[in-house]
């Protein structure tokens, strides 16, 4: 039998007195007592939108990391070379994993990640499909940066629209620049036959390493003209030309293989991308390295307001280097007055040159903020006193990825199940809005990681799948923390609806208090651990922040109607607030203290 909890207005306290417990203080808005819709409108709104949007995005499900996809992940370490103590920093750290990035992107990989751990570590983790020897090859390798002087140039067959190719200007004041522009005489037309391009080849060659005004290759240049392969083309030669007449920069694998062997003093070809299309070029042996530049800024021109440009500075010897080469070129025509920056084989920058420079030079042209940056970091790059040691390598299959997954999601169903089975033991019809709250954070989880994955890159691992596992347990704590202080306020004496509301303030404190230590604690472990373990931090920071959520925008409003339930409000045996179970209190009854009898014999 359910204990009465109504009282008329004559007998103990009146009842307004619990009328004015349960009002919000003067100065607040209404408290979700009065209208606990609106905050559940709100979060089923969000979920909704949150929801669709997964769908529109097309991601529906969350990215797996290298450990449940399968894969390889590489651990390097920085070192200083000698004589150069304080060369590892975040600056060049950060570079380098721009470098290591446009190889991963070179060998076509998609999704891969390069990212620092701590101050001289950087993880490459590669997702499947990938020739992970390959991937080992290059991305563990120092960046070569050479420049080199252009001997032909064409755009390549794939990306040509049968209009000039842009090119590299020359400036009037001789500053190096980097303006593209339509110029027909700067490069081989598409429509140039293997034999011709074999030609331009030939002659950019006649005169030796160096281009010369005379070798200047012309495009219209007939097959009839072209010689053979024969004994007057020596074997180096013709096997240049034979590669770059073949070569496809259009073709990621072909780009990668791009000049693969040759040597710095040799003649080579490589790829480049230039306003937007992918050029094939013979370039003529490196002048000058990338060990030569002593510093490389992007800066903003104040004085001309031409924009963004590129200055480098070079060590004494580069200087050197660099006025001879720059003399040789500024004597020369399109394209052969122009030099290549090469960092691991693709040309980066081509820009031309109208006279003789030395210690310090600029790039400029058409750049926005990020392309200067880009590449003032690339130059600086060829010089830093870096290399990196392969710490470790881990390779993870596909099926051991999805064993592990398969184990992670067992473990979460089972601990779900645990965790429910708890609550219906235990609270009975209370049950019901904590499981439906923890169903909530659960679908809320779920489509963030979906969208999380494409916005910022987070990839579920296997920690991470712990970390969610954890956060089921501290969901369900802040429910346990709410119901617990409603039950103490039926010990005491009280109806439900006053009861929920005087125990919220209460159970708000220590949810939010418990909530901000496991936040607390996630942010602290993500700061300062590396690799896998930010991912079980990221997840329960996540979660923990979700849990917040939930409860103030869910878990209470729904609370509230439910008091206003005959089954919850009469204290129900399977309600979880009987007040005969929970050892309630009778309520406080006054009686009238009888009057002093009056003695009539005195009287």
């Amino acid at each position: 039998m359910a204990w009465p909890f109504t009282r008329s207005p004559g007998a103990g306290r009146p009842e307004r007195e619990y009328e004015k417990v349960a009002a919000p203080k003067k100065g607040r808005s209404a408290s979700a007592q009065s209208r606990p819709g609106r905050s559940l409108a709100l979060i089923l709104i969000a979920i909704a939108a949150l929801t669709g949007g997964m769908f529109a995005s097309g991601h529906t499900t969350p990215r797996l990391g290298i450990d449940l996809a399968g894969g390889t992940s590489i651990t390097l370490t920085a070192k200083n070379e000698p004589g150069q103590p304080n060369a590892i920093n975040k600056t060049n750290m950060n570079t380098a994993v721009d470098i290591m990035n446009r190889r991963v992107n070179g060998l076509g990989v998609s999704e891969a990640e390069v990212q620092t751990q701590g101050s001289d570590n950087i993880i490459v983790n590669i997702p499947k499909g990938t020739n992970s020897k390959q991937a080992r090859d290059q991305v563990g390798t120092t960046a070569k940066l050479y420049f080199r002087p252009v001997i032909a140039t064409e755009v390549t067959a794939a990306e040509a629209t049968g209009t000039p190719s842009p090119s590299a200007s020359s400036s009037a004041s001789g500053k190096s620049t980097d303006k593209a522009t339509p110029s027909s005489s700067s490069s081989v037309t598409p429509s140039a036959s293997a034999t011709t391009q074999g030609r331009v080849v030939t002659d950019a060659l006649k005169a030796g390493s160096s281009p010369s005004a005379s070798s200047t290759p012309s495009s219209s240049a007939s097959s009839s003209a072209a010689p053979s392969a024969s004994a007057s083309v020596d074997p180096a030669t013709a096997k240049l030309q034979s590669e770059y007449a073949a070569l496809n920069c259009a073709d990621p694998a072909a780009r990668a293989k791009a000049g693969a062997g040759a040597k710095s003093t040799e003649p080579t070809v490589a790829c480049g991308n230039s306003s937007g299309q992918w050029q094939k070029y013979v370039l003529g042996p490196a002048a000058v390295s990338g060990t030569d530049i002593s510093k490389a800024a992007a800066v903003f021109d104040t004085q001309n307001a031409s924009g963004w440009k590129v200055t480098m500075d070079f060590t004494s010897g580069g200087s050197k280097k660099f006025a001879a080469i720059t003399g040789k070129l500024a004597q020369n025509q399109r394209p052969q007055n122009q030099f290549a920056v090469v960092l691991d084989g693709e040309v980066v920058s081509d820009p031309s040159v109208g006279q003789e420079l030395s210690g310090s030079a600029e790039i400029s042209g058409s750049f926005t903020q990020t392309e200067a940056q880009d590449l003032a970091n690339m130059l600086k790059y060829g010089a830093l006193p870096l290399t990196f040691k392969e710490s470790s390598v881990t390779t993870v299959t596909a099926a051991l990825g999805g064993e592990q997954l398969h184990a992670g999601l067992i473990a979460g169903a089972i601990g779900l199940a645990l965790v429910i089975i708890y609550l219906v033991l235990y609270y009975r019809g209370l049950s019901v809005i904590a499981i439906a709250s923890l169903g909530v954070s659960a679908i809320l989880t779920y489509v963030l990681m979906a969208l999380l994955g494409p916005a910022i890159g987070f990839a579920l691992n296997l920690p991470a799948v712990c970390g969610a596992i954890v956060a089921i347990g501290i969901t369900a704590d802040s429910f346990i923390v709410f119901f617990e202080r409603i039950r103490d306020e039926i010990r005491e004496g009280r109806s439900l609806r006053p009861a929920v509301e005087r125990a919220w303030p209460r159970a708000r404190r220590t949810i939010l208090v418990s909530d901000f230590v496991s936040f607390l604690a996630a942010a602290v472990l993500f700061i300062v651990t590396v690799g896998k373990v930010q991912g079980f931090a990221f997840t329960l920071g996540l979660t923990t922040v979700l849990d917040v959520v939930v409860v103030f925008f869910f878990t209470k409003p729904l609370m509230t109607l439910m008091a206003r339930r005959k089954f919850f409000a009469e204290g129900h045996s399977w309600s979880g607030l009987d007040p005969k179970r929970l050892g309630a209190k009778p309520p406080l009854r006054r009686t009238r203290r009888a009057s002093a009898p009056v003695d009539t014999k005195e009287a």
